[in-house]
């Protein structure tokens, strides 16, 4: 472990990590936390030795000029901590890095370790995975738990998942072996349009993250960005006769199955988001240009650009896996994750937001 800047005393705090890799179809995970750290300026206070977890073939260093000095930027996972202010003030422990390659128990420990120290009262991770899910639909989210009684009382789901998994679900059996609260929240990516970065699907993450810590997280650009990305998307699937006929398919299903769900519970949880946005001094706050943050907006022009969606081929039919994506499985089983620390033994539910 290298230390940066020593360990702060931290109020009541919670821990948001999301990894790069398998569990991040459409980098939705990782720009999540990225998002949280940029609103609310949070401060590097240590990061995991890159030599200890990573292969540098898998995931090579880079090298880039700081002022006419050749300087080298390592693959790692850092932590960093905001503290959001307000009548109840209190402190998240941001983790942002990559899936390491090796060492996945040690890796845990050390994140564990950090836990233990700053007193993290419960611990958060955030994936994304590649599904059959329209675009033009919202976004589902699934938050699931291995801990029962932390089922029952967030209303969450129990994992029930056996199969491959990722760091995500060994992250969360570590915390549950180690008697930390731990809560793994998906977001479905569609397959077909799985190019990041996916601004709704990041939304849909904050706004479930939000709901379950209960602070109001500033959205800046966000849903204007993800806005843009729907606009760009059923633009291009428009003008493909098979893509719309897919999407269409993919909708009618999804209306279907979630007749049953449009629920005075569900209308009370967005009316309540909608109160806390509109409170006097809490409105969004800006997001700053570049980087995770640039989305689909072009900086030099009002223009944005959409990705380009996948045509659907064989591999696109409904109850058959997605494709995989440049090392980001998402398929199937990983919706809802979770995994036994210590091995490859995963333990994953699926499901689609309550």
């Amino acid at each position: 472990m290298i230390e940066l800047e020593g360990v702060p005393e931290l109020i009541d705090p919670v821990m948001v990590a999301a990894f790069e890799g398998w569990n991040d179809a459409g980098d939705a995970a990782s720009t999540a936390v990225a998002h949280l750290d940029r609103e609310w300026k949070g401060e590097v206070f240590a990061a995991l030795d890159a030599e200890d977890y990573y292969d540098f073939q898998v995931n090579r260093p880079t090298v880039w000029m700081d002022g006419g000095v050749r300087k080298i930027t390592w693959p790692t996972t850092r932590l960093s901590v905001v503290r959001i202010g307000g009548e109840k003030p209190r402190d998240l422990v941001l983790v942002r890095g990559i899936e390491p390659s090796m060492r996945w128990r040690s890796f845990c420990n050390e994140l564990l370790g950090f836990a233990h120290e700053l007193g993290v009262e419960m611990v958060v991770i955030l994936g994304a995975l590649l599904g059959d899910t329209p675009h033009t639909r919202p976004v589902p989210v699934s938050g699931v738990t291995s801990d029962p009684d932390l089922a029952r009382t967030m209303d969450l789901e129990e994992t029930r998942y056996e199969g491959p998994t990722g760091i995500v679900g060994i992250l969360q059996e570590a915390c549950t072996h180690a008697g930390v609260p731990a809560v793994s929240l998906w977001a479905a990516v569609p397959h077909y349009v799985s190019q990041p970065p996916n601004p709704k699907a990041t939304l849909a993450l904050l706004n479930r993250l939000e709901d379950l810590i209960g602070l109001h997280i500033p959205l800046g650009e966000l849903p204007e960005d993800a806005r843009a990305w729907q606009l760009g998307v059923d633009q291009l699937a428009s003008e493909d006769s098979e893509v719309a006929e897919y999407v269409q398919t993919l909708e009618e299903a999804r209306d279907t199955a979630e007749l049953p769900e449009a629920s005075g519970e569900a209308i009370a949880r967005e009316f309540e988001r909608y109160l806390r946005r509109r409170e006097p001094g809490t409105g969004p706050g800006l997001a700053t240009e570049g980087g995770d943050g640039s989305y689909l907006r072009d900086p030099g022009s009002d223009r944005t650009r959409p990705p380009k969606p996948q045509q659907p081929g064989p591999e696109a039919v409904p109850g058959t896996e997605p494709p995989d994506q440049s090392g980001e499985s998402g398929e199937s089983e990983q919706s809802g994750e979770s995994g036994a620390s210590g091995d490859e033994d995963g333990d994953t539910d699926t499901g689609s937001e309550d």
